[in-house]
């Protein structure tokens, strides 16, 4: 159905649950002779993956990728590419205590209401779990846009209240390296020591917190989005709501233009200096990139807030499918703060639009 699947031309559908056998995706309208490089998937899977140290789940998952269709001898053959992830590490067990219990701030009433059944292992189709597959997907939009020119790069900003500063974007190489030597993926060293502390004191309660996500996409071309209903911002937000957990987005200058005037936020075009010198770029960038919902050959910024883990290790009170009065304990594993490992997947879903942007602008210039 419609709803597992996103993209028009570059497009995806992600299938599996939580604690079933497998979960996987589906990709149609990738190019045909597209270098795949599976090191690459699985480096980007690995980012993802639960286990990899002491702030996050430690559910273990190799997320080991597999190829069913659509790659011959390392290059895409422009037919569906249908990737599988197996699940390893199911403990159903640790759900047994909610299978009539509604656990407060995850979507299990919401599953009863809309399909008059669910999946109580960890939320089945509604976990996290489901993110991986669209990690695998966004890395081979990742290898189809390296080709274009074009970089992603997404780093924890904020923990709580934690702000990281605002830093300089022009060497992603360096930005990633430093981001990926400290496990809570701040790219400014001083405040992710700052985090990881923050997050270790919160798990060791027994509770969680939430955080904020920067991303910077470079070397975009003027021209991706469309004009009215499917504006490039606007795929983006779509793209980034649909991840767990995420209660915010917002690009450019964000909540924060709305305090200047215009004047202030106004941002003025010079000359473009590069060698081509075709378009032009502006002194500011309150844009973030995008005017009319339309890429303007600016750096594309926006931010992505994820809410607290709803699962958290105290008793709560809450109602069971009767609609009764009842109390609940977490239990199972679970992150004390997401956004260390939600950095790749905002990068994967933002690789998923500008992918199927690229492809649909080709279309409409031909």
């Amino acid at each position: 159905m419609a709803g597992n699947s996103f993209g028009q031309l570059f497009r995806i559908t992600t299938f599996g649950e939580s604690h079933g056998v497998a979960i996987g995706v589906i990709i149609d309208g990738c190019p045909a002779q597209l270098d795949i490089d599976m090191d690459f998937i699985q480096s980007e899977l690995d980012k993802r993956k639960p286990g990899q140290s002491k702030i996050t789940t430690q559910r273990k998952e190799s997320d080991t990728v597999q190829i069913l269709s659509g790659i011959f001898e390392g290059k895409s053959t422009g037919t569906p590419i249908a990737l599988l992830i197996p699940n390893e590490d199911q403990r159903s067990k640790d759900y047994g205590h909610n299978v009539d219990v509604y656990r407060p701030s995850h979507a299990d009433y919401v599953y009863d209401a809309k399909y008059g059944i669910r999946d109580h292992r960890g939320g089945g189709r509604s976990s996290a779990r489901e993110t991986a597959a669209r990690v695998a997907a966004g890395a081979i939009a990742k290898l189809f846009l390296k080709q274009q020119g074009i970089e992603i790069f997404a780093h924890v900003t904020s923990v709580g209240t934690i702000e990281a500063p605002n830093l300089e974007s022009n060497n992603l190489s360096a930005l990633l390296n430093i981001r990926e030597e400290n496990i809570v993926r701040c790219a400014d060293p001083a405040t992710a020591q700052e985090m990881i502390e923050f997050i270790d004191s919160i798990r060791k309660d027994g509770d969680t917190v939430g955080g904020k996500i920067g991303c910077v996409i470079k070397g975009c071309p003027a021209g991706l989005g469309e004009p009215v209903f499917d504006k490039l911002h606007a795929d983006l937000g779509k793209a980034m709501l649909s991840i767990n957990a995420v209660h915010g987005f917002e690009y450019g200058s964000g909540f924060a233009g709305s305090e200047l005037r215009g004047s202030q936020h106004n941002d003025r075009p010079i000359p473009n200096p590069s060698p081509d010198g075709k378009g032009f770029i502006t002194v500011t960038n309150h844009a973030g990139g995008i005017l009319g919902g339309i890429s303007n050959g600016m750096d594309i910024t926006f931010k992505v807030a994820f809410k607290p883990v709803a699962t958290i290790m105290h008793n709560q009170q809450t109602i069971n499918a009767a609609g009764e009065a009842s109390e609940i304990k977490g239990k199972g594993r679970h992150d004390p703060c997401v956004v260390p490992r939600a950095v790749v997947i905002v990068e994967a879903m933002a690789a998923l639009v500008l992918a199927d942007q690229f492809l649909r602008n080709k279309v409409t210039v031909v």
